[in-house]
């Protein structure tokens, strides 16, 4: 065997070994994917799909109950409030009206 011929099995061999990196990488690709579909399934479980749009949003979680929450979005801004049972004094004005319709949901009608 001649030094040109061994060189050449030599290089063909260095063409076949793999890069030990390359399997961790394509396991990143998958982790990133899996974590995108379950961010999407929390939000479409949680009835939350009206935040992903470019709508400003009110949605009310649970009304009338002890732990009920109202998530505002305006904008990029997203804000929740939990709602509780205490009760306050001051003076104010008139914003708006709630109503409680026969099916249990809650409408805000603000003052114009």
């Amino acid at each position: 065997m001649n030094r040109n011929t061994r060189f050449m099995h030599r290089h063909r061999f260095e063409e076949l070994e793999d890069d030990p990196m390359e399997g961790i990488a394509n396991l990143f690709d998958v982790m990133v994917v899996f974590s995108v579909g379950l961010l999407m399934a929390f939000v479409t479980y949680s009835n939350l799909s009206e935040l992903m749009t470019e709508d400003d949003v009110t949605i009310v979680k649970n009304p009338g109950t002890e732990d009920m929450v109202i998530i505002t979005k305006e904008g990029d801004k997203i804000e929740v409030t939990k709602v509780t049972n205490q009760t306050s004094e001051g003076m104010g004005s008139e914003v708006g009206t709630v109503y409680r319709l026969e099916n249990g949901e809650t409408i805000y009608v603000p003052k114009e």
